[in-house]
């Protein structure tokens, strides 16, 4: 059975490892949610991970299966809203359930705080990972963002990119 539970300072570098697996790399093509043919690099690190988790107002929520972080998502209150972010499944376990389970507790979450929507922002080159969140109730708000990060630390694109910012309302 997986648990949810926020994750700790210990545990940023297992979420970095997580993280970088499922998102870039080789092991990233494993899943259907890569950005490996996207963006080159990193992901994250475990020094970013920790000061998600140690800022307040801020949580990293990680599911654990039989002792080890099978997935993970960020979260961040933001006056009456919670941006979502980093929402990753290891690629070996993606298919069964854990990147709902993720949300559910997200949005549940966000009821806890008082939030009113849950907000997200998806590169507009992911349409299948954008079906996927308008399944789940997320809309796009017309908004976009460019991919506009200078720390290597988040990955060098192959080309321009910009964000979709997605909602649901609470």
């Amino acid at each position: 059975m997986n648990a949810i539970l926020p994750a700790t300072p210990q545990d940023a570098e297992s979420l970095s490892n997580l993280v970088n697996s499922a998102y870039r790399g080789n092991t990233g093509r494993q899943g259907w949610t890569t950005e490996a043919d996207l963006i080159d690099g990193t992901r994250t690190d475990a020094d970013l991970l920790r000061k998600i988790i140690e800022s307040p107002g801020s949580v990293i929520l990680k599911c654990v299966d039989q002792g080890e972080i099978i997935g993970c998502v960020e979260l961040r209150k933001e006056g009456n809203r919670l941006y979502l972010g980093m929402l990753t499944v290891k690629p070996a376990c993606q298919k069964r359930g854990v990147g709902k389970k993720l949300m559910w507790a997200a949005e549940e979450y966000a009821r806890q705080q008082q939030c009113l929507s849950v907000y997200m922002q998806v590169l507009t080159d992911r349409t299948e990972l954008i079906a996927w969140y308008e399944r789940q109730g997320y809309a796009d708000t017309g908004q976009r963002r460019p991919f506009a990060f200078t720390d290597p630390r988040y990955g060098t694109p192959r080309k321009p990119l910009e964000f979709m910012v997605m909602e649901k309302k609470l």
